[in-house]
């Protein structure tokens, strides 16, 4: 998909903060320093649009991005991060859940997870709430170019045998350096935006 226009839109704790202009919106979640913003910037074409950060955890809002007009990336806070009070995991875990399960115009959500290495345990409790929840779900594996390309599919194996994903869970290898997987990632959520009817009021 060709991007000719990407904003950040604003910053949501509650949805009276959320955008009220009715467009689809696709959450992007992963653990903290997967490299959400990364994704973001490639998938857009913008080196600073998703501010990346040596300091995990500094995503403490859902941060809003339109895309073309036409739809919104949803950044979510970074789980799985220490360092974080338990008062404020809790926090972030309300607005993140309340989010997911009432906000109508979610068409679907990006679980990124790192390539390199088997999903943690907050990779596997985040795919196995996502699937209770029913949301339809893309896995983008990142940092394949850390992986040399005969070994992405023992890789993958091993993502899809630790998230528990069946078949029908698309897992993406990508690569925010070289672009892998980008034009396929495009593929599957542009599917979500063109079948999404804006609920009636």
């Amino acid at each position: 998909m060709k991007v000719t226009q990407a904003a950040y839109a604003c910053s949501a704790v509650s949805p009276d903060q959320y955008p009220k202009d009715r467009l689809p919106e696709i959450a992007l979640v992963g653990r903290s320093n997967v490299g959400k913003s990364s994704f973001i910037n490639k998938m857009v074409n913008r080196h600073k649009l998703a501010h990346t950060s040596s300091t995990p955890g500094k995503t403490r809002t859902l941060n809003f991005y339109r895309i073309n007009n036409r739809f919104y990336f949803v950044d979510f806070p970074g789980y799985g991060f220490a360092k974080v009070s338990k008062e404020e995991r809790a926090k972030w875990a309300a607005f993140i859940e309340e989010y997911l399960t009432s906000r109508r115009f979610l068409v679907g959500v990006v679980h990124i997870v790192d390539l390199r290495h088997p999903p943690t345990a907050d990779d596997k409790l985040m795919a196995d709430w996502l699937r209770h929840a029913g949301l339809p779900t893309v896995v983008v594996a990142t940092k394949a170019d850390k992986v040399s390309r005969g070994q992405w599919p023992k890789h993958v194996k091993a993502v899809r045998e630790g998230l528990g994903l069946n078949e029908e869970v698309p897992v993406v290898v990508f690569s925010a350096e070289t672009g892998e997987g980008k034009d396929k990632v495009w593929g599957l959520l542009l599917d979500w935006v063109d079948a999404f009817k804006p609920p009636v009021v």
